[in-house]
């Protein structure tokens, strides 16, 4: 890590790709802010809760015992930052097509598992979610050059939001049947252009709700860069970006 950098934000991610190479698609925000990005651990994917079981108590107190989501999301997210000054957690998740219809109760299950823990903490404001939409594989599309330099093959720009796409990987394979979502997206993500990917401001919103968030979490305003100030933004995610900047709880 740069030894100015002063804001770090530690992720919590549900795929083996991102585990291994995730931190490289923040390399513009690494460049104009001073940041770091690192993954604290991989946790399994969840899915919308069916019904809801409050957790026991410590017994002979009124302290309750952390279920699992809360363990593996909440507890090491105030661990981190109770290690580092000017932390900030995010969970990462895909968001595919057959979920696409369950984005705000997929949230809420990540948001409560941080929630139960941080916010006894005053510490809800320096947590968030956010999904790759649908998959992280959908961002490759959208740089049909960079597929090209990786996989020796000519891939089309297209037209309208590669968020929209169902099955990103299977467009991918259409034309490279070969491609690895781990050897090949190392290379990928590591060339991804950032700021490109969000030049329409029509495209790309839970991308770009993503690094809005981060960019209010340093005191960043809203600008051009990643069309932060005109782009669309992601309605299951959205509300997150108010709360950070005021280092407030809900």
């Amino acid at each position: 890590m740069n030894a100015m950098s002063r804001y770090r934000f530690g992720l919590i991610v549900t795929g083996e790709g991102e585990e291994r190479y995730i931190t490289r698609l923040f390399r513009s925000l690494q460049s104009a802010y001073p940041c770091h990005f690192e993954v604290l651990r991989r946790v399994g994917q969840r899915s919308p809760r069916t019904q809801s079981h409050p957790s026991p108590n410590v017994t002979g107190t009124r302290k309750r015992i952390p279920n699992k989501d809360e363990e593996e999301i909440g507890l090491a997210a105030l661990a981190y930052m109770r290690q580092y000054p000017f932390a900030f957690v995010i969970v990462l998740d895909d968001l595919e097509w057959d979920r696409r219809n369950d984005a705000d109760r997929v949230f809420r299950r990540y948001r409560d598992a941080m929630d139960a823990v941080l916010v006894p903490c005053k510490l809800s404001h320096a947590g968030s979610v956010h999904f790759f939409v649908m998959m992280l594989e959908a961002y490759y599309l959208a740089c049909p050059d960079v597929l090209h330099a990786t996989l020796g093959v000519d891939f089309p720009q297209l037209d309208g939001d590669v968020e929209a796409v169902s099955s990103p990987i299977g467009a991918i394979k259409d034309r490279y049947p070969g491609f690895d979502k781990i050897e090949h997206g190392s290379t990928i993500v590591a060339k991804l252009d950032v700021p490109a990917i969000l030049s329409d401001p029509n495209s790309c919103a839970s991308l770009r709700t993503l690094f809005a968030w981060c960019v209010k979490a340093m005191g960043g305003r809203f600008g051009e860069m990643y069309r932060l100030g005109d782009g669309r933004l992601f309605s299951a995610t959205q509300h997150q970006i108010g709360v950070v900047g005021g280092g407030t709880d809900a």
